[in-house]
């Protein structure tokens, strides 16, 4: 089949589904004797399991890791669960931090009047070294 057939089959685009077997993600496609990719079934399915596990928020080296498992017929559903056990605590690490920055967002919104007034208790806070915004640095 071709690119786009595969594009409609897995939703990706066209130019995504390039991008991912330039990375080599995915598994060489044939050429034709034109010089078209020619894309088969295992195409489908690794690009299916490359969508549907971003979408729960593994990076693209994880799904990396994922469809070598998926091809390894002498692989460990262990190793599988284990990777999907990671990225879950990892996930749930993000949630704390992303509750600690609401939180402090929440509070330093409570404190400005929000008025017609230069003085903003949001910016003070922001450039203060001195105040503890979240208990952690941005970004870590």
């Amino acid at each position: 089949m071709n690119i786009s057939e595969v594009a409609k089959r897995t939703g990706l685009t066209t130019k995504t589904i390039r991008f991912y077997e330039q990375k080599a993600l995915i598994t060489a496609p044939e050429r034709a004797e034109n010089g078209y990719r020619a894309y088969h079934e295992s195409h489908v399915a690794e690009l299916s399991l490359i969508k549907r596990a971003k979408l729960v928020g593994f990076s693209l080296d994880e799904c990396r890791a994922l469809l070598s498992l998926s091809r390894d017929p002498q692989r460990s559903s262990a190793d599988v669960k284990q990777h999907a056990l990671d990225k879950l605590s990892e996930i749930d690490e993000r949630i704390h931090e992303l509750e600690a920055m609401r939180t402090t967002l929440q509070a330093l919104t409570q404190q400005c009047p929000g008025d017609g007034s230069p003085q903003c208790p949001i910016l003070s806070a922001l450039s203060d070294n001195e105040v503890v915004l979240s208990g952690k640095p941005c970004g870590h």
